[in-house]
């Protein structure tokens, strides 16, 4: 069992800047192709971003390239996504995610992962 803890949400302006991360409790990391998902209230959860095992590969929804990047940091267990000029409609809850070399379907959706963390807001006003 992977538990994953996300944390840098928070109340950000229109034009602004968080970082999130997220930290996985699973020795075996560096195996695990990590993503970001959000939600947003009344809507369902969508891809943000991912980045895979070793290579960092990274992939984004069309919505966000050039706004955010994802990383990784395999020696600390942990994922991060730096979120730049911020959108009020990029308020969501955000949520990591960690996907298993056995795990079938697409990355670019929910049901591509294994395990989730518990979220994290973040709000940006407008």
């Amino acid at each position: 069992q992977v538990q994953l803890v996300e944390s840098g949400g928070g109340l950000v302006q229109a034009g602004g800047s968080l970082r999130l991360s997220c930290e996985a409790s699973e020795r075996a990391f560096s195996t695990y192709l990590m993503g970001w998902f959000r939600q947003a209230p009344g809507k369902e959860r969508e891809f943000v971003a991912a980045i895979n095992r070793s290579l960092g590969n990274t992939y984004y929804a069309d919505s966000v390239p050039g706004r955010f990047t994802i990383s990784r940091d395999n020696a600390k267990n942990t994922v991060s996504l730096q979120m730049n000029s911020l959108k009020p409609e990029d308020t969501a809850i955000y949520y990591c995610a960690a996907r298993s070399r056995s795990r079938y379907g697409s990355f670019y959706s929910r049901d591509g992962y294994d395990y989730w963390g518990q979220g994290t807001q973040v709000t940006v006003s407008s």
